[in-house]
């Protein structure tokens, strides 16, 4: 009834609409050129893998067409019942599935495989806008909060579960749509500083300095954590003497105690370190008592929550991972090298997006791809494809258009008239954004390798449902709109 009156095709956003066509067929191509074989040279048998993608391709189209068919204020009313019901699939992924490449995340229905984990980005994005889009919610208030993190953190735990780490992951791009909905700066900033910790203390914990007793990572870690708590009780605390002579005290000690270390007995100066960290956590106690000011304590629980990463980290990055996930972050980092082991998808990955230099080496003429070097090459790594036949040129147009998509979303989600399909655009948009950011970083060695699909253009029919339906929904509220 919708489609006779003419209003969901006056109202769609149709630059969206065509953004999506252009990437998928551009993914169906690429994944043609991922999985050519010689052998099978037809490029629409169904029996190869770039026939079974344009069948997916069919698919998406048809399921993004009766999307729109649907009354948008339906998946408000259903988000709940589709949250608990992706929650229930993934519950039972984790005991149903077969086990394939060390994961229990894929369903077989039939002849099809389906990975639950694709499907629970829309669910769970579909229930934060219904949580966050109520008339009282306030993310200010911890109860409230504390709502949303359950939303997330839920699914989060269950694809864990089923050492589906790549795809828990993307969860965490929906903290962008929370501090886009009043989220405090300090929460951020406190993941970007753990990663900072992670990072440093990883990297440099096999250094020692004073005297040889002290591993130089935990120091450095220890010492971004005094600075960053003095920062921030500067900001939050203002009182200018005490935080001064604070400042000079923690100079003073850490210096004194790396000179007896280096200079007359060795001993771990990083015990010192975590000594100041709790003074200062026990300075902001001292001064929520005397003032009554709650943002001084907050600063005192970031400040042990730090340390408390700092070690858990170190304990879970050792005794916890497993080996070739403990291996993938040391190359990265450039702890070790071992281009013929977990090193070998990036490293080959590299050698084909650079051999395909300025304009690329055409369509299906790519050697790297061509005598399969590159694994999972039409999958988790097809953006070397792309750089192989289609060049500097070919990888940047793509990018373009990745960014033309992504800046169309936010600004849809910007002009939404309800909280409800506002959240939602928001999520939509972070997910895209954190999707494509991590699989051509990853491609390109500048973040760890964590297995997770290129929207539209990845080989699959489970993540390019899931986007497809993550999308459409989102086109299908802003149709709608008031």
């Amino acid at each position: 009834m919708a489609f006779r009156r003419g209003s969901i095709v006056k109202n769609i956003d149709w630059v969206a609409v065509a953004l999506f066509v252009v990437l998928t067929v551009c993914g169906w191509f690429t994944v043609c050129g991922a999985s050519y074989s010689f052998d099978h040279p037809d490029l629409l048998d169904f029996a190869t893998r770039s026939g079974k993608q344009l069948v997916w391709v069919g698919c998406a189209y048809l399921l993004g067409f009766v999307i729109m068919l649907l009354d948008h204020k339906v998946y408000e009313g259903v988000a709940a019942y589709v949250y608990v019901a992706v929650v229930a699939l993934l519950f039972v992924t984790i005991f149903a599935a077969h086990e394939i490449k060390g994961s229990r995340s894929w369903l077989s229905l039939g002849p099809v495989n389906v990975q639950p984990a694709e499907f629970a980005k829309f669910a769970t994005s579909l229930m934060l806008a219904k949580v966050m889009g109520a008339y009282s919610y306030n993310i200010g208030r911890w109860r409230d909060l504390a709502q949303a993190l359950l939303v997330i953190f839920l699914p989060v735990g269950l694809i864990v579960m089923q050492s589906e780490t790549g795809s828990a992951l993307v969860f965490f791009s929906l903290f962008i749509m929370l501090y886009r909905e009043g989220l405090p700066g300090a929460v951020p900033f406190t993941g970007v500083a753990m990663a900072i910790y992670f990072v440093v203390g990883i990297k440099y914990d096999q250094s020692m300095i004073a005297g040889g007793a002290t591993p130089m990572g935990t120091f450095a870690v220890l010492s971004l954590i005094i600075v960053f708590t003095l920062s921030m009780m500067r900001i939050y605390v203002k009182k200018e003497r005490l935080l001064k002579a604070a400042s000079i005290t923690c100079v003073v000690v850490a210096a004194a105690a790396l000179a007896v270390s280096s200079w007359v007995v060795p001993f771990n100066v990083n015990h010192v370190m975590v000594g100041l960290v709790a003074a200062l956590a026990v300075l902001g106690i001292y001064r929520w008592v005397v003032s009554g000011g709650r943002n001084a304590v907050y600063v005192s629980l970031f400040a042990l929550l730090s340390v408390a990463f700092l070690y858990s980290s170190s304990y879970m990055f050792h005794n916890v991972l497993r080996d070739h996930q403990r291996v993938r972050i040391e190359v990265l980092l450039g702890m070790t090298e071992d281009p013929l082991g977990d090193g070998y998808n990036v490293n080959q990955s590299k050698i084909a997006i650079g051999s395909g230099g300025l304009t690329g080496k055409g369509f299906l003429n790519g050697t790297q791809t061509k005598l399969k070097y590159v694994p999972e090459q039409d999958t988790d790594f097809i953006f070397c494809t792309v750089g192989e036949e289609q060049g500097f040129v070919g990888a940047a147009g793509v990018l373009l258009l990745y960014l033309a998509f992504i800046l169309r979303l936010l600004w849809l989600a910007e002009r939404q008239t309800t909280a409800f399909a506002s959240i939602y655009g928001y999520c939509v948009a972070s997910i895209f954004l954190f999707h494509v950011f991590v699989n051509v970083g990853m491609v390109l060695g500048l973040v760890p390798v964590i297995g997770i699909p290129l929207p539209f253009f990845s080989y699959g029919g489970s993540s390019l449902w899931g986007f497809t339906v993550l999308l459409f929904i989102f086109l299908r509220l802003d149709a709608g709109r008031g």
